[in-house]
Parts: C-alpha cells; sequence; structure tokens
C-alpha cells in the first residue's frame, strides 16, 4: 500500500520525478506542483504534496516566515509536522538551520530534477492571532497558502510560479481570487501563478457558503462578497448591507479614481470558533467576524462596519502602494515596518471615512466613532516617553504584547492615532485650498493606478510629502496642537511622529470644528462595541478598561484607580457591598454624583483587598461638541462622492 502522500502525486498533474519543460529549454522555469487536501479541515489538518524543480546538488527550502499584511515574522512553523523529502524515488534526509527556524537543507541526488515533500499543517482551535490563529471550523475554512507549502531559496517570489490544486470536503463551496482551471474530478486546479500571487490569494470554504455580486457585470471589474458561516442563518445578508457595499465600491472606485485588479472579492467568514480580524490582498480581503455579525445588521450598529471599507482601502493603500522598506524578494527578509502610520494609519481613516460615505455608518455614528478614538488618545499616557513611530518601527513585537498597561506600554498605536494624523492632514488641505481640495485629491493622485492591472508601486517619505506638497502646500504660519512652527508637510508629520508629549494630537478634529465632550448616555455605537468585545470601558470616569466579568484589561496611569493601587489581572468582586455585575457598576458610578466615592472589592490572585474611589463625576461617556463659530467640515468629509439611489449630486 503506498503511503497517501505519494497517492497524491500518483494523480498530480506532472510525474514526481520529470521536469519536461525545463528539458525543453522553456525560458520559464517549470512550476512547483502543489496539491493541498483540506477533506480533513473539520478536524484541523491540512495535508499537502508539493513537486519542486532543483538540481541536483545543496538545496534549502523555506516555509513563509514574514507574512504580508501581518507586519512580522509570523508564519506558524511549529504547526508544521509530517515533512517528508524524496527525490529519484529515494527518501532524502533533511537537516533544519541552526539559525533560522524557517530553512530546511537537503541534497538532491544526481539523477533527480525534482524533490517531491509532504507536509501536514495541524491548524490550532485557540482563536487568538490572526492567520495562525484558529481558522477551520466543522463547517468552514480560510486556506492560507502560505502555511501549507515550502518554496526553494534563490529567486525572488515573483519568479517562481506555482500551480495550486485544492480539494475539500463534500459539498463544501469556495471562492477564492485564483484563476482557475477546468476540472473533471473533486480537485479545483487554478492556473500557474507567481509564488507572491499565491500566497496573496487564501480560500475561503465551507459547507454554509453562498457568493454574492456586488455590482452589475457591465460596470467595470467584478466584484463580490463570498459568505461562509456556521450555520445556514449566519450568511443571510440584509438588502440594505448589500446596498450598502454596493456603494462601497463606487465609493472606493469615486476616491481613488481607478480599480487597479480584474476582480474583486470579499471573503468573509463568520463563525464563533475563528480568530476575528481582517487581511488585506490585492483582488480579495480575508475577513473574520463572529457568527451573528450579519443578524440584524449586527455590523452595522458597532465598530465591525469599518472592517470591509478598511480592507479594501488596503488594495490601494498597502498593496499597490507600498513602503519601499516593507518591499522584500521573498518571505525571509525582515520588513522595516516605520511607516505603517500611512500603511495602516491611512487606511485606518479612510476606512471609516468610506463606512459613513456608503452608508455602513450614519454620519453620528462616524462622529461616535471620532469620540471613542479621542478619548484612547487622552489615554494613551505611552505617548509621553514613546514616539508613535516607534510603535510603528516596533509592530513586529506590538501585535503580540500583553493587553495589560497598554495604555503606559502603548500598542499599534498608528491605527487610532493615524485616523487623528490624517484627519489633520484632510483638514489643513481643506483649509489651505479653501474647500477645492481635499485627503480625496491626495489618494488619487498618489493612489490611484491603471485598471485591471495588479502590480506594486513602492514609495519613500519624501514621495509622500512631494505629493502632499503638490496639491496643497502647507502655508509656514501653520501651528500645531502645543504652537511649534510648522514650515511644511515635512515639519509637520515629522513633529507628530517623533515627538513625545502628553497631549493628545486632536489638532485635526478642532479644526474640524469639534472637541472631545462627555455624556451622561452612552452612545449606541459605543454600547454595540462594548457589547460584541464583552468589556466595560470606564476610562472616562475611573479609569478602568474591563471584562464583563469585572477582570481589569488595563488601567491608565494617573487615573482615580491607578492612584488607588488598582492594576490590570485583578479582578472587582463587589461593588459599594454588592456582588458585581455591569449593572450594580453602571448603578454605583451613577451614584457617585451624589455620594462622591465608589467602593471596590478586588481580588489579587489568594488576596483581596478593599479600595475607595473618591469620584463624583456620575456616569460619564465619550461625545464629540460642537466648536460655536467654526464650519462642521466632518459632515462635508464624510458626503458621498456618488450620490446613493435617489439623491442628488453631492455639491
Amino acid at each position: 500500500m503506498k503511503p497517501y502522500f505519494w497517492t497524491l502525486l500518483a494523480i498530480g498533474c506532472l510525474p514526481c520525478s520529470t521536469n519536461r519543460e525545463a528539458r525543453a529549454g522553456d525560458a520559464k522555469p517549470a512550476p512547483i506542483i502543489l496539491r493541498l487536501d483540506a477533506t480533513e479541515a473539520p478536524r484541523r489538518f491540512l495535508r499537502a504534496a508539493m513537486v519542486i524543480p532543483a538540481k541536483p546538488g545543496p538545496l534549502t527550502l523555506y516555509y513563509p516566515k514574514w507574512i504580508p499584511g501581518e507586519h512580522g515574522p509570523s508564519g506558524p512553523i511549529t504547526d508544521l509536522a509530517g515533512l517528508k523529502i524524496r527525490a529519484a524515488g529515494k527518501d532524502i534526509p533533511w537537516r533544519r538551520d541552526d539559525e533560522d527556524m524557517y530553512a530546511f537543507h537537503c541534497k538532491v541526488p544526481d539523477g533527480a530534477d525534482a524533490v517531491e515533500v509532504a507536509l501536514d499543517f495541524l491548524s490550532p482551535g485557540a482563536t487568538g492571532g490572526f492567520s495562525a490563529g484558529a481558522s477551520l471550523t466543522p463547517n468552514l475554512a480560510i486556506l492560507s497558502w502560505n502555511q501549507t507549502l515550502l518554496y526553494p531559496k534563490g529567486l525572488p517570489a515573483r519568479e517562481i510560479r506555482v500551480q495550486a490544486s485544492l480539494r475539500l470536503p463534500p459539498d463544501w463551496k469556495f471562492a477564492t481570487a485564483l484563476p482557475r482551471e477546468e476540472s473533471a474530478d473533486d480537485w479545483a486546479r487554478f492556473q500557474p501563478v507567481a509564488l507572491d500571487t499565491l500566497i496573496d490569494s487564501p480560500v475561503l470554504c465551507g459547507r454554509f457558503f453562498k457568493e454574492v455580486a456586488l455590482r452589475p457585470k457591465d460596470q467595470g471589474p467584478l466584484h463580490a462578497i463570498a459568505l461562509a458561516g456556521d450555520s445556514a442563518q449566519s450568511i443571510r445578508m440584509s438588502p440594505e448591507l448589500k446596498e450598502n457595499l454596493d456603494r462601497l465600491i463606487d465609493e472606493g472606485g469615486a476616491l481613488f479614481g481607478s480599480r487597479h485588479y480584474p476582480s474583486y472579492t470579499f471573503l468573509l467568514a463568520l463563525s464563533d470558533q475563528i480568530a476575528h480580524f481582517g487581511l488585506e490582498h490585492h483582488a480579495s480581503s480575508d475577513n473574520r467576524v463572529s457568527e451573528g455579525m450579519l443578524k440584524d445588521d449586527q455590523m452595522k450598529k458597532n465598530t465591525w462596519a469599518s472592517l470591509l471599507p478598511h480592507e479594501y482601502v488596503h488594495s490601494w493603500n498597502g498593496k499597490y502602494r507600498r513602503p519601499k522598506e516593507m518591499v522584500t524578494d521573498d518571505f525571509q527578509k525582515p520588513q522595516r515596518t516605520r511607516m505603517l502610520w500611512v500603511y495602516e494609519g491611512l487606511t485606518q481613516y479612510l476606512g471609516v471615512v468610506l463606512a459613513a460615505r456608503c452608508g455602513l455608518w450614519t454620519p453620528e455614528q462616524f462622529r461616535d466613532n471620532l469620540a471613542l478614538v479621542a478619548e484612547w488618545a487622552k489615554n494613551q499616557r505611552g505617548r509621553s516617553w514613546r514616539p508613535l513611530e516607534d510603535t510603528a518601527v516596533a509592530a513586529q513585537l506590538l501585535y503580540y504584547a500583553r493587553g495589560d498597561w497598554a495604555a503606559w506600554r502603548r500598542s499599534v498605536d498608528f491605527y487610532d492615532e493615524g485616523v487623528l494624523l490624517w484627519l489633520e492632514v484632510d483638514v489643513l488641505i481643506r483649509d489651505a485650498t479653501h474647500g477645492k481640495k481635499s485627503l480625496d485629491d491626495f489618494c488619487r493622485r498618489f493612489s490611484g493606478g491603471p485598471d485591471g492591472k495588479i502590480q506594486l508601486k513602492p514609495f519613500t517619505f519624501d514621495e509622500l510629502v512631494a505629493d502632499l506638497e503638490a496639491i496643497a502646500p502647507l502655508a509656514p504660519t501653520g501651528r500645531g496642537a502645543g504652537g511649534e512652527g510648522i514650515n511644511n508637510w515635512k515639519d509637520l508629520l515629522t513633529r507628530r511622529l517623533t515627538a513625545t508629549t502628553d497631549e493628545p494630537p486632536l489638532e485635526g478634529l478642532r479644526r474640524a470644528g469639534w472637541k472631545p465632550g462627555y455624556g451622561a448616555k452612552q452612545s449606541d455605537l459605543h454600547k454595540e462595541t462594548e457589547g460584541d468585545a464583552k468589556s466595560i470601558d470606564a476610562t472616562a470616569t475611573l479609569g478602568l478598561a474591563l471584562r464583563e466579568d469585572g477582570t481589569i484589561n488595563d488601567v491608565v496611569p494617573g487615573t482615580k484607580a491607578h492612584k488607588a493601587g488598582v492594576g490590570p489581572g485583578m479582578r472587582i468582586i463587589a461593588v459599594n457591598a454588592r456582588r458585581w455585575s455591569d449593572k450594580v457598576f453602571r448603578a454605583a458610578l451613577a451614584a457617585t454624583a451624589t455620594t462622591g466615592r465608589i467602593e471596590l472589592l478586588v481580588e489579587n490572585g489568594d488576596l483581596f483587598q478593599s479600595v475607595t474611589l473618591e469620584y463624583k463625576g456620575g456616569e460619564r461617556y465619550p461625545r464629540l461638541e460642537r466648536i460655536e463659530g467654526q464650519p462642521d467640515l466632518l459632515e462635508v468629509i464624510v458626503r458621498p462622492l456618488v450620490p446613493p439611489p435617489g439623491a442628488s449630486s453631492p455639491k
């Protein structure tokens, strides 16, 4: 009986030990043949078999380490198992490199022109992390090709071709950006593509699956959203949400002035058993949310509304335009992530703007989100010692850092602080041109590329500044939040990126005619976001970020809770002598308006302590307030570029 791997090769597209294309003298090397058997995905087990062209002599094979979009060496090498290498009908010993854990060395025997590789991938069940986290359930799978292949050292990824095929459990359907070939069996076959294209094209598949076209075929490239969930109910999308996504496609095209892809598919997985996040790709995006996110349009009620717009923007900003220092020839060389404030920060800003322009959010929800971002910024006390740019440089560490003490340590702040930074840029352009131009004009100049063509156009900081200057030179009289002189865009951005300060970067918000304030009631967006995260945000009152069970996630330095000795990891078990609950806690906060204090019984390991916080502000939640006498630029910023159905053209 043949081992399973060799059975896979026997039914493959090429004989396992011959390389006719290479011997024929073709200018292009023969492609790697990759066959991925995902029939055991419901038990989190994947099998892969490869034929890799190779010459006799030493050969180094790499497992992808630096995963695009994850900004760090996050390739899940510890989940690789069952690695076997053969050539000329015999097993070949392999040896892992002593320093690079992602490199495997072997020797190709004389007379062989290929090696045959078999490996298994053991997908985890834990929902933390990104694509290396839980990605398979009994009913769906998100397949990332980088997890199930090795590739040879020596050629750039764009010059290594791979012809992949895939087998799924019976009755499962799938979607991917990869172009398909005809197949007469239960294997789906794809056209040969470059290795970097393959890894940029994940597969969403599942038992409960459907694909919905988002725009008529005669209006430019095809667009669709593919849905896979853990139940038939989870993939039911309302007509209203579909209309919002239709408008998102229109607004994205209007913002950038081009669509540089042949087609685009949102891949949306809905499950409580997988990691929840989004990951960008050029012609698709990998989006993962909870199973009930589409029920009653739940996605539109909280901050997840900006997920699809954010990942869609990445097709232009991050995939087409990418910081030069983040461009590497393969998946092993480190990326220098200093400019993630553009890659992710600008995308975060445009994502929330597009969420409002396409109707996923109302203008009020857009403002409520900005209020939460402004409050978060006020609480990031680590800004006093750590500049924003350093959070981008250290992204590969901060993505996996603990959440406790994040207000002092700082985290991947280039996302939300990027919203405030690029809001300021947007408003300054509008001010400098008396409303004739905006950040939209910069986006069309900087990120607009040729229609229908996937390509990469790297950029430098100086090139970005030059395009800003071309849109709207910054007047030398400009002043920053602290009154510092700002002479040009380079001065402004350098200051925002490298300064350490106690002050949050709220100049753009103020110039837009708004300022942070507080109200006694939560906004609906705030309430829904807390409910989705199963958290309680009491940072505006006591300086506490809590879980629903009273566990303290973080404490803001300098606040009432911090001064009282409360710290992350402790758990509040009683409030004013009553057993902890969300309801009891909020009632106690409201009562401080008259009592002026709140008493907490805190559990810290095996010890308990009573803490009294002197506070008389009552319940207090972030909101934005208008600045009298200034125009409302936020209303202008979220005005649709494409009139929604039944509306007149924007002015």
